[in-house]
């Protein structure tokens, strides 16, 4: 017989909120268990509809290449398209290669190149960015939609306003940021004061993975490595 639906009562959905506490509570769990293992990371972020053969996907590749080389693991969402060729570049160059995935209706599923140990799925998108953030010695953030942007923002907004350690948040790829990061200073800046000048310093704009790991080993020179939390 089919299940008559019915709306939920206040009750049944409190109840409900309730109970959901403890599934929220164990993806907190199991995620700071296996992500304070890996070791210094950086976080790769950028379109799941990327193609293989697009010249930011094979970029991305060769950005991870080189962050391995210089000693970081790498951290994506674990999907297709920029995030698995991220930790495609990872597992190319023997490095760590982490997959944080989270349950969507459409683009996303596994990649295969996220280390077997290290792949780690979430139903909540707000425990994701606490593992992002809280386990990431940098963003490198390659063209994207709305949760590139989402990411990207958040950490923004959390260095800003000192509720976590400094960290190198880097775009890549001029002709994709440049219109926004223009955006941001003639309209954010500049006509409604709405940001500060020295938030702009946040944020670095490249082209090239030499550029993103000079900006990362640069910034470590000074900064040393720190968690944050």
């Amino acid at each position: 017989m089919r299940k008559e639906q019915h709306p939920k009562g206040w009750n049944e959905k409190k109840t409900n909120d309730s109970w959901a506490i403890f599934k929220i509570m164990g993806e907190f769990v199991n995620g700071f268990e296996k992500m304070s293992a890996i070791g210094p990371s950086v976080s790769i972020f950028g379109s799941a509809r990327t193609k293989p053969d697009h010249k930011y996907y094979k970029l991305a590749v060769e950005v991870a290449e080189k962050i391995v080389e210089s000693g970081y693991g790498v951290i994506t969402g674990g999907g297709p398209g920029i995030m698995e060729a991220g930790n495609k570049g990872a597992h190319l160059a023997g490095g760590t290669s982490v997959g944080l995935n989270i349950d969507l209706p459409f683009e996303q599923h596994d990649n295969p190149y996220i280390d077997s140990d290290k792949s780690l799925d979430f139903d909540y998108f707000f425990v994701r960015k606490v593992m992002f953030v809280k386990y990431s010695q940098g963003f490198v953030v390659m063209p994207g939609g709305f949760g590139t942007l989402d990411e990207l923002f958040e950490a923004i907004t959390l260095i800003q306003t000192n509720k976590i350690e400094k960290f190198p948040i880097i775009l890549v790829g001029t002709d994709f940021w440049e219109g926004l990061m223009e955006w941001v200073r003639t309209t954010l800046l500049d006509s409604f004061a709405n940001i500060s000048a020295g938030d702009l310093d946040l944020i670095h704009l490249v082209d090239t993975a030499d550029e993103v790991v000079d900006i990362l080993d640069s910034f470590y020179k000074d900064y040393g490595l720190s968690p944050n939390f």
